[in-house]
């Protein structure tokens, strides 16, 4: 646990001490929120649906650029390799940025629902946010690993490119930007299929109070396997590379 703690203290600290990292990460999925959603958000239930939609956009964001750009940077640092001779157990290492990320992806969200409750008559009920945690964890899984099979097969020089190709089509395409309903024709035919708007499905019915179905989860259980194994591989295939 120690080691664990001791790594992310030092992850954060190094984050924090780079504004321009976590300055955008706080304030992108805001300022889309009050220019694209607010003004349509004229009744609770319309404001509180687009505010789960950029919850999901928000956290999306983190750990896409978490995963996928600070890996591809960390492959490329001469610390990466020096991290590898410490006595750090491989869980610590792994758990280390996963808590880093989550630390960010809720102030992200902290951020977001207090500029929401300002500007929009969106208000949840209490049982809606004890459901929108495990909702949003949910999709943060596979959409986590998505980023590792960035970080690990992207090049330094090609991930931010590449995160900001996946980021922002699957942001559009799963809905959450505008409800699905409203997507071009095209679109809506492959919306479906995309984590996003399963992920998006699971956080609109906790926000909404309706009855969870099992498919949004199936498919995202399903996601976290598929980028899970190509992650995995990558980073094999990466380790190879470097000090096989």
């Amino acid at each position: 646990m120690k080691p664990m703690l001791a790594h992310y203290k030092a992850n954060l600290l190094e984050l924090l001490r780079l504004p321009a990292y976590w300055i955008p990460s706080m304030v992108f999925p805001t300022m889309f929120f009050l220019f694209f959603a607010a003004p349509n958000a004229n009744h609770p239930e319309a404001a509180s649906l687009l505010l789960g939609s950029y919850l999901v956009f928000a956290v999306l964001g983190v750990v896409m650029f978490q995963f996928g750009v600070g890996i591809a940077s960390d492959r490329a640092s001469a610390w990466n390799i020096f991290e590898r001779t410490l006595p750090l157990p491989p869980l610590a290492k792994l758990a280390a940025p996963i808590l880093t990320a989550l630390t960010f992806a809720a102030m992200a969200g902290a951020v977001l629902v207090i500029a929401a409750y300002l500007s929009t008559p969106a208000r949840l009920e209490p049982g809606a946010w004890i459901r929108l945690i495990p909702a949003l964890l949910a999709g943060a899984v596979p959409l986590a690993l998505l980023g590792l099979c960035v970080g690990y097969l992207a090049s330094p020089k090609a991930a931010v490119p590449v995160a900001n190709l996946l980021y922002l089509p699957l942001s559009f395409a799963g809905g959450l930007w505008v409800p699905p309903q409203f997507l071009p024709e095209f679109v809506q035919h492959i919306s479906p299929f995309t984590p996003t708007r399963q992920w998006g499905e699971a956080v609109w019915s906790a926000v909404n109070g309706t009855t969870w179905q099992a498919e949004p989860f199936i498919w995202l259980a399903g996601f976290t396997l598929l980028f899970g194994a190509i992650a995995l591989w990558g980073y094999h295939r990466d380790q190879g590379q470097r000090f096989g």
